[in-house]
């Protein structure tokens, strides 16, 4: 390091480039930012569930708000909160005055964001939402700003020097803002009871679509099952078991009840059998199988956990009998 002029060093272009500053630079950043996190929990204070209790009794939406950065922000809220149960979205304030306030009606809760609580921007929505008898939850740093005396109910951002190097760049304070929104959703979701099975039908689509499904949806019910008779000979049973293209063989009885199981292990491990043995001989008895309606990510762990590979599928109306058959490749994507 040079000494400046003024008697500070400060780094050449060498020690700036530098791995070891790059590395040390991002876990300052991060260190920080936790900290601040941190600060924020410890200061989370009754208004923190008067603002839970304003959404759970929000007869309409939640509408968030925010300029620049916690724009940025307001519209991941709304998109969390919407994915949790509670319908939101988000309103641009500059463009509210230009027509968008419509957007706002009476029943709905206004949650504005603005780090220093003096945004010109929301003057607008924050006067309408007023007029309109509509609660406000206002998110700011300053408690002596004006989005604070406006809120209805104010959640307070503790004071905290932003990461960025010359304390100008939005960092820390939407760090601890998105924080306290997620901390609201999942606050809101869990006082409500909101269930996996409601968020399933909120998130059909992508990975997290599929884990939520049922296995059910998984079978191709134009395709044959690889079933065979407990009298069935294994020359038979392979056919069977190659035909399905799974290396598996179910064993059902007069009923087709699924009475055992026959694998490529099993075939291995009684070679010398095989060619005098029938498949009730080889079967393993009392298989792992899935229960009709199982989520594909419950599926996926009972085989996992069982370290078995592919299972059968119960009848919805006969649990005893195969409805289908998912190999636990089919269950990995988004999963694993």
């Amino acid at each position: 390091m040079d000494l400046a002029a003024n008697g500070s060093f400060r780094q050449t272009v060498a020690e700036l480039n530098s791995e070891s500053f790059v590395v040390d630079s991002g876990k300052s950043v991060i260190r920080q930012e936790a900290a601040a996190l941190l600060d924020l929990a410890e200061n989370l204070d009754d208004s923190f569930c008067a603002a839970v209790r304003l959404i759970i009794n929000t007869n309409c939406r939640v509408v968030v708000t925010g300029m620049g950065k916690s724009g940025h922000i307001a519209r991941k809220i709304a998109a969390t909160l919407s994915a949790t149960g509670t319908p939101s979205y988000f309103v641009h304030p500059a463009e509210s005055s230009h027509g968008d306030l419509g957007m706002l009606m009476r029943g709905d809760c206004l949650l504005a964001l603005s780090n220093s609580g003096a945004t010109p921007e929301l003057e607008a929505i924050l006067s309408y939402a007023t007029r309109l008898e509509i609660p406000i939850i206002g998110i700011a740093s300053r408690k002596d700003s004006p989005l604070a005396r406006q809120s209805s109910i104010y959640l307070h951002l503790p004071k905290a020097e932003e990461a960025c190097p010359v304390k100008i760049a939005p960092t820390t304070s939407t760090t601890m803002t998105l924080a306290l929104g997620d901390a609201l959703a999942i606050a809101v979701m869990r006082i409500r009871g909101t269930s996996l099975q409601d968020l399933a039908q909120l998130h059909p689509g992508g990975n997290i679509g599929r884990r939520l499904m049922p296995v059910d949806q998984l079978i191709r019910s134009e395709d044959p099952l690889p079933l065979v008779r407990p009298n069935t000979r294994m020359r038979d049973v392979i056919m069977e078991m190659t035909s399905s293209g799974k290396g598996v063989a179910g064993v059902v009885d007069d009923e087709g009840g699924l009475i055992g199981i026959i694998t490529d292990g099993d075939l291995r491990r009684e070679f010398d059998r095989i060619t005098i043995a029938t498949a009730g001989d080889i079967m393993t008895r009392e298989p792992i199988t899935i229960p009709h309606g199982m989520l594909v990510e419950d599926a996926y762990i009972l085989l996992n956990d069982s370290k078995v590979m592919v299972a059968f599928v119960m009848d919805a109306h006969n649990p005893t009998k195969p409805a289908g058959l998912v190999h636990i490749h089919d269950m990995a994507v988004g999963i694993a």
